[in-house]
């Protein structure tokens, strides 16, 4: 077991935070579940379904146009109410509402990535490069399991109980057989996880020590010409009960979380569960803002929606869309938070402490001025100020020469907050890696 201590990153201590000790409570019965293809991303979607049609928890709702060995499957059995639409036909959601326990049966004893594939669990990874669904006809060099999400908020799993430590091994022992090289495991100090047959590494810092592209930059960085998939724990006990048990766990334990949440709390729930299943907004308070996932990666999502992919987080905060503040960013507040030495509230030592912030940008898009933020809040060995510029300008020959094939949109989150210009480096970052793979494959 190695250490891998991390300097760059800031920890983002937000109010809201959920004991780790609190117990799961049951949620509402959903009366609808949805997926959303867009949570998929480098897939297609084909639909095998329409509305009206029955459906088992397990069974194939659509794959992919391209790889019709990827197909995403159902989380509940039940009946398709609605392929909800946008335009050009882009099939937005798939929603169904559940009914019965009936539930499809997988053979344990099929090859592991015939499994993977056919339970659904396959859209569940990501690969570097590209930071899409795995391309099943390319075997990859290594594949990582981050154990741990150093995001805002985000709780962990500090210790697997004797059933989660035999579906993991089990896992870990079936993937070893899809790659030639090593399965990793990425823990973080306070976690007692130690996963037979994995290589397990403790990383050390701030976030995003959590991220695969962190872990994988700071273990073994992926080269033009390699891939390395990518997975979180949860989906690797996932894949643990399937071949242990012939079925698919689509349950998820959602941390409603945030200033605005109430009484911070774990919720179990199903996978695409409504939002209103989940959190309620007080009577006439439309002052909040809702996101599946953490605030610096998750999904906005509407009352009336769904839980998103990764399923494992709802985040509320206050929205404030306008308001008026005495001289603006220049008023000595000593409260105004702040990543660098600006405002008082770093002699007092606040920084690191909770704070409730809301969702203003507070500025406007600039010209990007080289005082060397992104590389302090990434810790990978690469010029992250130079690859976005060598992204926006669509130079393909830089973009790969400055390790584009090592990051995803995640990794720029944190910088993306700490960025005086404003600029939304996520969306750039996820148009560039559009951008290359289509020029590349």
């Amino acid at each position: 077991m190695a250490t891998i201590k991390l300097k760059k990153g800031f920890d983002l201590r937000l109010k809201g935070q959920v004991d780790a000790d609190v117990k799961p409570v049951a949620g509402i019965a959903p009366p609808t579940v949805a997926i959303v293809p867009d949570d998929f991303v480098g897939i297609i979607p084909r639909m095998d379904v329409r509305a009206g049609d029955a459906v088992q928890a397990g069974q194939v709702l659509y794959h992919d146009k391209n790889h019709e060995a990827i197909k995403v499957t159902s989380p509940v059995a039940g009946v398709v109410r609605e392929v909800r639409r946008g335009e050009r036909r882009k099939i937005l959601a798939v929603i169904i509402e559940p009914k019965g326990n009936d539930a499809v049966k997988f053979d344990t004893k099929r090859n592991p990535q015939e499994l993977l594939l056919d339970s659904g669990l396959w859209t569940m990874m990501r690969q570097r490069p590209y930071d899409v669904v795995p391309n099943p006809d390319v075997k990859p060099r290594d594949i990582v399991v981050t154990a741990f999400d150093s995001a805002p908020l985000a709780t962990r799993l500090h210790k697997l109980t004797a059933e989660q430590s035999a579906n993991a091994a089990a896992a870990v022992k079936a993937l070893a057989t899809l790659t030639a090289g090593k399965v990793y495991v990425g823990i973080a100090p306070d976690q007692d996880i130690n996963i037979e047959g994995a290589e397990t590494n403790v990383f050390v810092g701030p976030h995003p020590a959590g991220n695969a592209g962190v872990q994988i930059a700071n273990i073994k960085p992926v080269n033009k010409g390699e891939v390395v998939w990518t997975l979180s724990i949860d989906t690797l006990l996932r894949f643990g009960h399937l071949l242990t048990t012939g079925e698919v766990d689509y349950t998820a334990e959602v941390a409603v979380v945030g200033p605005c949440a109430g009484e911070p709390r774990v919720v179990k729930t199903v996978i695409g569960a409504p939002i209103a299943s989940l959190f309620t907004a007080p009577e006439g308070d439309d002052n909040c803002r809702i996101i599946s996932g953490n605030v610096l990666t998750g999904v906005k999502v509407a009352a009336d929606e769904w839980l998103r992919a990764p399923y494992t987080q709802l985040s509320v905060i206050a929205e404030v869309a306008e308001r008026d503040e005495f001289m603006g960013w220049a008023a000595l507040n000593p409260n105004r938070f702040s990543i660098y030495r600006l405002f008082t509230t770093w002699l007092a030592g606040k920084r690191s402490k909770p704070v409730s912030l809301d969702a203003r940008i507070k500025g406007g898009e600039r010209a990007i001025v080289r005082l060397d933020e992104y590389d302090d809040m990434l810790p990978m060995d690469i010029y992250a100020e130079f690859l976005i510029k060598a992204i926006i300008a669509r130079d393909i020959e830089k973009m790969e020469q400055l390790g584009i094939y090592e990051v995803a949109p995640e990794d720029f989150a944190l910088a993306e907050f700490a960025d005086t210009s404003k600029l939304e480096l996520q969306r750039i970052v996820r148009e560039g890696l559009d951008y290359l793979r289509g020029e590349m494959e």
